[in-house]
């Protein structure tokens, strides 16, 4: 398993090599798509108890540091 950073992990085991959050089955896509579709951070809070919001932060970071190094 690789670590990004603290939270980002990839795994090629799982979740086809996606960006997870912390070694669990939550992409970094899942959410990315869950803030485009309109929900709050506190909403997504409560839909994935097991989330933090350091966890939705670290998401953005990278999705932005990704987009920006390509």
């Amino acid at each position: 398993m690789n670590t990004v950073n603290e939270r980002i992990t990839i795994n090629p085991e799982q979740c086809g090599g996606q960006p997870c959050i912390r070694g669990m089955r939550i992409r970094v896509i899942d959410i990315l798509d869950l803030l485009s579709s309109g929900l709050s951070v506190k909403e997504i809070l409560t839909e994935l108890p097991d989330l933090e919001k350091e966890d939705i932060k670290s998401a953005i970071k990278f999705a932005r540091n990704r987009t920006n190094n390509n």
